[in-house]
């Protein structure tokens, strides 16, 4: 048979039997095609995927610079990562979510608790873990155990979990009653127990990590049960391609890193607010850094720096105190030294401009003489460190590093070199000798972390300031349903 016959041939059959199995996948019943991607192709050919989720701190909310939240970052990621636009409802309250899910889906994500009894809907796999704490007014004593909270005025948010977690609970103290509410958040319910309209509340640990900065009235009392699973809900009976899509993004998220970067931080500040000192940072915060703010951004265009950043170095080196001198002569809201004031055109160190300024220009000058070879983040970190204990000795611990087998350019690698400026084996083979190495490494990673906390501050104000600020005996009891004790 010619070449020519035989190809049409082919493509006669491949025609023929191409319509064939498109006319049985028509007839098949919807149920045979569970496992197909029949969601997700819908969502791919509009374009965009609409996301149900809730107007809260650690989900989605306008912040300063956008809109921004822990799950609002995973969303803009999973849109991007599907190929398309993200079209988010924030109207939601906890309990109308997988309502919304079911009936006009695509996807749910809302601080959503994995629970095994939700008819039409798949979860993906745990995102994090969520573990229900309770928090209490500080003063009360004795809030120790399960059988404390009898008798307390206990609040908690409905169909979130941690309502679940006190029904649990009420099996073995059948006296126990709490208020729950569907319409407050999170914010909200500390805000009343902080004003004393609730004794306690039960809320999760994570959301407590990024609240507790705002209620310093708020104490941390003990955690109530099993840790639960935050997982994102997506409508059954219309294939899983989308859930399978949604477990392979985070998955990947999990195995890259990333997850763990957007956990730390947005809910990883509890571990460094004893070491600042939650009330006297706040209080400085509100007190004394309104009245520097326009001279650090100021000097933050002037120089390219974060204004915030060269906030953090000014705590660090005062807690923003223009008076502030040390034992060894250094004097200012920057602590400059008389030489490096001299350098930088600074007459006044105690005059509070001129020291931002002056150190703003100087933290500069560092940063653009480090070598070229120093890039990102390590230039940055390596900068402030020579702030602090002089760019010879930063050299010196740079030429440890590499003496030791590790990359000079690499701020890991100088940070473990550094303290040992400290010991004679090593600064005796360096140019500029002895150090107090150990203290640019503290120093650097405190300035991290109040960077942290001021932009965290920053994003995060206006949403949690935004409570209502009635007195305790205005407050509407609607708000609440009453959960009895059990009969006997």
């Amino acid at each position: 048979m010619p070449t020519s016959i035989t190809q049409h041939f082919l493509a006669y059959y491949r025609a023929y039997f191409a319509m064939i199995a498109t006319f049985l996948l028509f007839l098949m019943p919807r149920s045979a095609s569970l496992t197909s991607g029949e969601h997700l192709a819908q969502i791919q050919a509009k374009e965009f995927i609409t996301i149900h989720t809730r107007n809260t701190p650690t989900t989605y909310y306008e912040g300063r610079q956008g809109p921004t939240g822990f799950e609002y970052e995973l969303m803009h990621r999973f849109a991007d990562y599907l190929g398309v636009s993200l079209n988010l409802n924030a109207s939601h309250h906890p309990e109308s979510v997988l309502p919304a899910v079911r009936e006009q889906g695509d996807l749910g994500a809302a601080a959503l608790p994995l629970l095994a009894d939700s008819p039409g809907i798949h979860y993906t796999r745990s995102i994090i873990h969520m573990q229900p704490l309770v928090v209490y007014r500080r003063g009360l004593n004795g809030i120790d155990e399960p059988a404390d909270l009898v008798g307390l005025e206990l609040g908690t948010l409905s169909e979130a979990g941690t309502s679940q977690a006190l029904r649990s609970l009420q099996r073995d103290y059948p006296n126990l009653s709490w208020k729950e509410s569907h319409e407050l958040e999170v914010a909200e319910l500390l805000a009343r127990v902080e004003r004393g309209t609730l004794d306690a509340a039960i809320i999760f640990d994570h959301q407590f990590r990024l609240n507790r900065l705002f209620f310093p009235n708020v104490e941390r009392g003990f955690f109530l049960g099993e840790p639960l699973s935050l997982a994102w809900a997506v409508p059954s009976g219309r294939g899983l391609g989308l859930l399978d899509a949604a477990n392979q993004f985070l998955q990947e998220l999990q195995e890259n890193g990333t997850l763990d970067g957007l956990v730390s931080r947005y809910f990883g500040h509890d571990d460094y607010l004893e070491y600042v000192g939650t009330r006297t940072f706040l209080a400085h915060l509100d007190e004394r850094l309104p009245s520097y703010t326009e001279l650090f951004k100021q000097a933050a265009r002037d120089t390219g720096f974060d204004w915030k950043l060269l906030a953090a170095v000014g705590y660090q080196e005062s807690h923003w105190d223009p008076t502030a001198v040390s034992p060894t002569g250094v004097r200012g809201l920057m602590m400059l030294t008389n030489p490096t004031a001299s350098e930088m055109g600074v007459a006044d160190r105690t005059d509070a401009a001129q020291s931002i300024d002056g150190g703003a220009r100087y933290l500069r000058s560092i940063k653009d003489r480090l070598p070229d070879s120093i890039t990102g983040d390590d230039r940055l970190y390596m900068a402030m460190a020579a702030y602090n204990v002089g760019l010879g000795h930063l050299y010196d611990a740079r030429k440890i590093a590499e003496m030791r087998g590790g990359d000079p350019d690499r701020w890991q690698d100088v940070r473990a070199a550094l303290p040992l400026l400290q010991e004679r084996e090593w600064h005796s083979q360096t140019r500029h000798g002895y150090a107090r190495g150990g203290e640019p490494v503290i120093y650097v990673r405190n300035i991290r972390r109040y960077y942290e906390m001021i932009e965290y501050v920053e994003r995060s104000r206006q949403q949690f300031f935004q409570l209502e600020q009635a007195p305790a005996s205005e407050e509407p009891l609607l708000l609440f349903d009453i959960v009895p004790p059990i009969e006997p």
